[in-house]
């Protein structure tokens, strides 16, 4: 018998708000209510690294309607920004932004993750990451402490710091207080330097009042902002000690595997966004920075070749004694070698040829 028209009309559009109702059940499901905490090691007054975690939880929240909503906290509210990756593997908040070198004091094996003397620079380490094994590599020691890692952004090759008198060899390092962290600060104790882990809004003062002889901070963009150059005038460059510093976002493990599928997919992309956007800021803002910091009496000056030399020495000495008592350092500072002694094969031969060739040129007009 045939089926009357209002009845095929009611009947469609009971199977139309039954399949609407299914599919808004399946998608309340796949995409709940979540509400996460993000803390910051860095503040807001350093707008581009503050600004990455900014960028990954408007994504975050944009793709999920909402859903998914990321509260990006700076140092003190509540986590203090040397404790960024302990209260994430403690479960404190679910995630963090900070260098891994901040992790480098419980295992030296994270310092490789960001910055390493004389490692890879930024594009070499994104390469490493993202298509050279190294992310896999790292997924085993971060899992040891509870943790997954993003990448979160690059600042580039960072700048050696300010000097209250210039640095032109390397037996003035002798003596020094410098204000530097980690690795780095091993290598230049090396020099007969002192290392100090002086806080970023304390290093002016420890400069003005000699407590300081030096101090490392970013680069240009970042460095303008303390004013630097009015208590410590010689601006040395590079900073061998960072030739790049990669930023991660840190996540609990278990808050890792309790997201849905596609939440965990769309905080990739996230976070993937955000990580470019923190190089290409500062590869457009060090320029104008670097100029301005010139003209308010700035003297850039180059570290001397004995100092590079010997800094290569003194940071290849160092990577030895730790690969000597941590096998995963070992494992994975020789992966990072092959990679970089591979990566600069390339970049002499295009690269560098072409960036030394436009530089000079530049410098002709």
């Amino acid at each position: 018998m045939a089926s009357h028209p209002a009845r095929r009309s009611l009947l469609a559009a009971g199977l139309g708000g039954a399949a609407a109702l299914s599919m808004g059940a399946a998608r309340a499901e796949t995409m709940p209510e979540t509400r996460w905490r993000l803390a910051s090691h860095y503040p807001k007054s350093l707008d581009v690294l503050f600004g990455a975690p900014e960028t990954l939880a408007r994504l975050v929240a944009e793709a999920t309607d909402g859903r998914f909503q990321i509260q990006v906290l700076p140092p003190g509210e509540p986590v203090p920004a040397e404790g960024v990756i302990d209260a994430v593997s403690a479960a404190t908040v679910e995630m963090g932004h900070a260098p891994a070198t901040l992790g480098s004091g419980k295992d030296p094996t994270f310092a490789l993750a960001s910055a390493l003397p004389f490692g890879l620079n930024a594009r070499g380490q994104n390469a490493w990451w993202l298509q050279g094994g190294a992310a896999d590599l790292f997924a085993e020691v971060f899992a040891k402490h509870g943790l997954v890692s993003l990448p979160g952004g690059n600042t580039g090759a960072q700048m050696g710091g300010w000097f209250r008198r210039e640095v032109k060899s390397a037996a003035d390092l002798q003596g020094m207080k410098i204000r530097i962290a980690g690795l780095g600060g091993q290598v230049l104790a090396k020099f007969g330097a002192v290392p100090q882990t002086t806080p970023g809004p304390e290093i002016y003062a420890g400069l003005e009042s000699k407590a300081l002889d030096a101090a490392e901070w970013i680069g240009p963009y970042d460095d303008e902002k303390l004013g630097l150059q009015k208590v410590a005038p010689t601006y040395h460059y590079p900073g061998f000690w960072e030739g790049s510093a990669m930023l991660h976002f840190w996540i609990g493990a278990e808050a890792w595997k309790a997201l849905p599928k596609a939440y965990r997919a769309i905080l990739q992309a996230a976070a993937a966004q955000a990580h470019a956007e923190v190089l290409a800021k500062y590869d457009a803002r060090n320029p104008r920075a670097l100029r301005r910091l010139v003209a308010a009496g700035a003297q850039l000056r180059p570290f001397p070749q004995d100092v590079m030399e010997t800094a290569l020495k003194h940071s290849n000495d160092v990577h030895a004694e730790i690969s000597a008592k941590n096998a995963d350092f070992k494992r994975i500072y020789e992966a990072m070698k092959t990679f970089r002694n591979e990566e600069y094969l390339w970049f002499q031969v295009a690269e560098y040829t072409y960036d030394n060739f436009m530089i000079r040129a530049r410098a002709r007009g």
